[in-house]
């Protein structure tokens, strides 16, 4: 049975939601104890199963996700909730020696991965990286001033219904895809570094996550059909970082 921990609302708003899918009931618990500091309200799953399950029926707005699960791995439940549609953002906890599967959550729609051991400080800062654009209730100060769509050649990406369209076609991202497009199209020709995306789009900066930053930008290249040869939208800049340019 998945057990839970309520935290104290927040003044003004519902503290957000978040499920924690972790077969090893201390660590579930830790991650719940540190996570309930933020505050926020934390559910607990202990197999893959029953986290699908509960994913899928909604009402969270963050998943932590552990990748070694019993009934179902959580590179499955994963890759289930992305062909279901889900845009839940997902935080996936992996082993030291685990790199491949790491970089495999990523190409399936895991938004940031976290490797086990880990500090507090830093679970809850990706945590909270996580939740600030899915927070219930979060200002929206300074956002409304934005365009509520932008265009480049023939992408169209709408910020407020959170839909990207290509030549007329509309394309499926994930929420982090979403957002470091959407950040690309506010800064058209400037050239940023990984650590300058992970530092603005990510809320945080760490050394040796490049690999972060590299899987979203092979996802957003090959949705958007960038050959590398030819890129249509996002260029290397090759020995300092990417710059997005719509190329006609």
């Amino acid at each position: 049975m998945p057990s839970r921990r309520t935290t104290q609302p927040m003044p003004s708003r519902d503290p957000p939601r978040v499920l924690v899918v972790e077969d090893e009931r201390d660590i579930a618990e830790l991650v719940a104890l540190h996570l309930a500091e933020i505050p926020v309200d934390v559910t607990q799953a202990h197999d893959g199963p029953a986290g699908l399950r509960m994913a899928s029926d909604g009402g969270f707005d963050a998943m932590v996700l552990d990748l070694r699960l019993p009934g179902l791995g959580g590179l499955d439940v994963c890759r289930e909730l992305r062909a279901g549609g889900s845009g839940l953002p997902i935080l996936m906890l992996t082993a030291r020696n685990t790199e491949l599967e790491r970089v495999l959550g990523l190409e399936l729609g895991a938004d940031d991965y976290l490797a086990k051991p880990f500090g507090v400080l830093e679970l809850q800062a990706r945590v909270k990286a996580l939740l600030r654009r899915a927070w219930r209730g979060a200002s929206t100060a300074g956002v409304l001033a934005e365009p509520e769509s932008r265009r480049a050649g023939a992408l169209h990406v709408d910020r407020l219904q959170r839909r990207v369209y290509l030549d007329g076609t509309e394309l499926s991202f994930a929420p982090r895809e979403f957002d470091l497009l959407w950040h690309f199209m506010r800064h058209p020709g400037r050239v940023f570094t990984r650590a300058d995306l992970l530092a603005e789009v990510w809320g945080y900066g760490h050394d040796g996550y490049d690999h972060t930053v590299n899987s979203h930008i092979n996802r957003l290249r090959d949705k958007l059909g960038d050959a590398r040869d030819a890129p249509r939208f996002i260029h290397t800049v090759w020995g300092v970082g990417y710059r997005f340019e719509a190329m006609e």
